[in-house]
């Protein structure tokens, strides 16, 4: 057993990281004794192996995607959910198509070269809009990618968007336990019907996202061991994970946030088991802390989403509490971003970014 810093590393659970990088996977009772033996220690151990998986292929770059959230009506009634059907304190919004594409114009010419239009399920952005619009966009700029993240929807809309030219969609699944799921969920949703949507964008041909909240309510070390078993499985091209952080208007109010140490444990651990995968350092995470971002990256992301969205919107986007809605967060101030990434060794890289994880 190794002493650093009045910090303790058990050689079984370091044995654990080591053969997590050497065959990618582990069981699912390995996953759990990692995930609740972890220190401080440990954890700076699986960064380092982290970083050399990050650095191998994808160097020391750092891939921006424009975030366009266009809108936050949604359908459903998530409990965690600050934007949910029932929260009539929200501020409500929609994005006309010209809005959106002046977001594309503003960010292609602050060199983004991807654009993830992000919304609530909102019945008036039709499947014939979204496919005039993606088509408009692919359109008027050819060489950026166009990842969609709009939740559930039937194999033949997910085919028609892909047809039209989208090339990614991110749908977390949130969590793999179905009893978990029906905590966080209304009963009209399931665990099931969000894991087919994903196994359905798969088989259309899209680079996929999927991931879950580190933290969310009632949440165990055995659901994110099942968790890493689903995205080991489902091998997807890129994975989104972030803190869970509470909204005052719904039934989680009062339940704490998932911890920034959890978090980045389990980026790390996602690093080595996927290590082509394309990895965030999400907003929350730089919610959660002042340099949450700066952090993921030297856990093993490699991605950070600025958002493009206009200025007088984006406090309404509001998932959860205290999110950072200006600043760094506005895609206008890439150079600042730049210097933060510089900070830590990392530069901004402005290409597609394609995943290497195919």
């Amino acid at each position: 057993m190794r002493s650093t810093d009045n910090f303790t590393m058990p050689d079984n659970l370091k044995h654990l990281i080591d053969k997590l990088t050497d065959t990618r996977q582990l069981t699912k009772d390995e996953w759990i004794r990692l995930i609740t033996g972890r220190t401080p220690d440990l954890a700076e151990y699986l960064f380092t192996l982290a970083r050399i998986e990050q650095q191998r292929h994808y160097g020391h770059g750092v891939y921006i995607r424009g975030l366009i959230e266009f809108t936050n009506y949604c359908k459903n009634d998530c409990l965690y959910c600050g934007i949910r059907r029932s929260n009539s304190r929200a501020r409500r919004y929609r994005l006309s198509e010209e809005d959106i594409l002046s977001c594309c114009k503003t960010g292609y010419e602050l060199g983004f070269r991807t654009f993830v239009l992000q919304g609530g399920e909102d019945a008036y952005y039709t499947d014939e809009k979204m496919v005039r619009l993606i088509t408009h966009i692919k359109g008027l700029y050819p060489d950026c990618a166009v990842t969609l993240s709009i939740g559930e929807k039937s194999f033949d809309s997910y085919r028609r968007f892909f047809d039209a030219g989208a090339d990614r969609y991110l749908l977390r699944h949130e969590t793999h336990n179905p009893e978990h799921y029906s905590h966080l969920h209304p009963p009209s949703l399931t665990a099931s019907a969000r894991q087919e949507c994903l196994w359905n964008l798969k088989e259309i041909g899209y680079q996929v996202g999927t991931g879950f909240m580190v933290g969310s309510p009632c949440q165990t070390p055995e659901h994110l061991a099942e968790d890493m078993l689903f995205i080991k499985e489902l091998n997807p091209q890129m994975v989104g994970i972030g803190p869970f952080i509470s909204h005052h208007d719904t039934p989680f109010a009062s339940w704490e946030s998932g911890s920034l140490e959890l978090t980045l444990f389990m980026l790390g651990l996602l690093r080595l088991m996927l290590p082509k995968v394309l990895l965030p350092a999400t907003t929350a995470l730089g919610t959660i802390h002042p340099k949450g971002r700066e952090l993921g990256i030297l856990a093993g992301a490699n991605v950070v989403m600025p958002n493009l969205s206009p200025a007088g919107v984006r406090k309404d986007y509001l998932l959860y509490d205290n999110k950072i809605c200006t600043g760094d967060e506005a895609a206008e101030c890439r150079k600042h971003l730049e210097e933060r990434m510089e900070s830590i060794g990392y530069h901004v890289v402005t290409a597609r970014g394609d995943s290497l994880n195919l």
